[in-house]
């Protein structure tokens, strides 16, 4: 008797409001298997299900403060439990001072890389060996990384552009940023803005992922970065271009790519078309 079929399961983090609400929604009419709609505070996130299954749709929810591994800990455990691993992951959970903000620029510094980058890092590093063949892993960038790239001084822009940079150095010049910041002396190297810097990390960690997937040999799992564009969401503002929907899109477009694609594959996607992150061709 041929064994049961294996149920397929997708991942959103910060799923219950904006450009994750999105995505899932899109996913549970798109993807084959169950969407898992996870947030930090766990009313929002039950009432954004609710919400969707009002629709028809039917996600699950599953709390999750992916600055807590205590609470990465208990999804992983989750998805290893129920369905043996995981198929797809979008990294969308990420914060960003408004310019009203009165905290002072090592502070917004500190909390913007816990979140959008340190964070990010470790739901990789644990949901990784999760990772089924033919999975897919998004993870929500910007161009306001490849903007802040470019104003880094060059030494640091050339080691961040290098094609064999590897996770531990990646780590190092981040740790590197946070250091200059509260010494005080970043200027000399770093453009002025956490949320820009964070995303030059959330980016470059992505191309690295891909390498070291291939390296080990694994068996059609493809990771990107991509931006979703200024959209009308409580971090973009009412004055944003484009709406959270069509800011989903590309990360839904990344999430659902087909089996055995070549490209896009450890990219920069914006808008469905990749956008280059090499020495001399950076944006």
């Amino acid at each position: 008797m041929a064994g049961a079929v294996r149920t397929r399961v997708a991942v959103v983090t910060g799923g219950n409001k904006g450009i994750g609400f999105e995505v899932v929604k899109s996913l549970c009419r798109l993807f084959p298997g169950d969407v898992l709609l996870t947030a930090r505070n766990e009313s929002l996130g039950r009432a954004a299900v609710a919400s969707l299954e009002q629709t028809g749709l039917k996600p699950q929810f599953f709390q999750l403060d992916i600055t807590d591994q205590t609470s990465i800990a208990s999804l992983a455990a989750h998805l290893s439990h129920k369905y043996g691993g995981l198929d797809v992951l979008v990294n969308n959970a990420g914060i960003m001072f408004g310019r009203s903000s009165t905290a002072t620029f090592e502070e917004q510094v500190k909390a913007t890389m816990k979140v959008n980058f340190w964070a990010n890092l470790n739901v990789c590093k644990t949901f990784f060996p999760l990772l089924h063949p033919h999975s897919r892993v998004v993870n929500v960038s910007s161009m306001l990384g490849s903007t802040a790239l470019n104003k880094c001084a060059k030494d640091i822009k050339t080691r961040i552009t290098a094609p064999d940079i590897t996770l531990d150095e990646l780590e190092n010049l981040m740790k590197q940023f946070e250091t200059d910041v509260s010494s005080g002396t970043y200027s000399q190297a770093w453009p002025e803005t956490a949320y820009g810097v964070s995303k030059i990390g959330m980016t470059t960690m992505s191309l690295i992922q891909q390498r070291v997937l291939d390296r080990e040999g694994k068996t059609d799992v493809v990771v990107n970065a991509c931006c979703p564009g200024w959209c009308r969401t409580d971090m973009g503002g009412q004055k944003a271009i484009s709406s959270a929907e069509e800011g989903a899109d590309t990360i839904v477009y990344l999430a659902t790519l087909p089996p055995e694609v070549m490209s896009p594959r450890g990219q920069l996607v914006t808008r469905r078309k990749i956008k280059p992150w090499t020495k001399g061709s950076v944006l």
